[in-house]
């Protein structure tokens, strides 16, 4: 199982960020005459953005792409133009037209996951352009920093209609995620430890939760709560290095 996504029997867990990112985008969608198109997602690493991003997708059929470290601004609109369904041939400047007439066409939304590499690369005003030409609804994901990182581009961070941050998990989530990923009864003190190990971070939950699961079956337990479990914890921490 993916943890980053998880899903199960055609569900999802309707987490509180997937919550926010999908408000984020009714936002830009519904926005009124001259506002700006963009919207900013933004959080700490492991905190289901991307999760929640592909939810946004498959609900409203936006083009998703998730930028590369290597990529340069052809490949982010040859990217785009495979979503899209348009041939991905032709100069930069030709493939910019095909995609702002598409999106022009198509009315749909984009959303950029890892968008801190535009910023670093200098092709964040190609986004603008994409956007202010098309007048198509751009959401943007990235780390905790994308913000500042927006704020450096002044033309670009004027356009912002909508500044989200992804939260850490709480208990509800974390409950939530444990009835998606556990045929186990799993109880609240154990959850709870499971958060906050896993610093609110879905991605970590759901190895935790895999983890109880799979002590579970060993041993047998159809639920189990905090003293049960016996095993380990992942949190994430790199190995200290070996003879220390």
């Amino acid at each position: 199982m993916n943890a980053q996504t998880p899903t199960i029997r055609g569900t999802v867990a309707l987490l509180k960020n997937v919550a926010a990112c999908m408000v984020t985008m009714e936002k830009l969608r519904h926005r009124g005459p001259g506002r700006p198109g963009l919207g900013v997602f933004y959080g700490h690493s492991g905190f289901g953005k991307t999760f929640s991003a592909i939810y946004v997708q498959n609900r409203t059929g936006a083009a998703r792409v998730e930028v590369g470290d290597s990529w340069t601004r052809k490949v982010l609109l040859e990217k785009l133009c495979f979503e899209l369904n348009i041939e991905p041939k032709g100069t930069i400047p030709q493939l910019a037209d095909k995609v702002i007439e598409t999106l022009v066409d198509d009315d749909r939304p984009v959303i950029i996951d890892e968008a801190d590499k535009l910023c670093d690369r200098n092709m964040i005003e190609l986004v603008r352009e994409l956007q202010e030409a098309s007048g198509a609804p751009f959401l943007l994901l990235g780390e905790e920093k994308l913000p500042s990182k927006i704020a450096q581009v002044e033309r670009v961070h004027n356009r912002v209609l909508v500044w989200e941050p992804a939260q850490p998990c709480d208990l509800e989530d974390a409950r939530a995620l444990a009835r998606l990923v556990s045929p186990v009864e799993i109880a609240d003190d154990l959850i709870a430890h499971i958060g906050a190990i896993s610093g609110g971070r879905a991605r970590r939950i759901v190895v935790n939760l895999d983890l109880v699961t799979e002590y579970s079956r060993n041993t047998g337990l159809k639920a189990i709560s905090k003293v049960d479990y016996q095993g380990e914890f992942y949190t994430g921490a790199a190995p200290r290095p070996r003879g220390q």
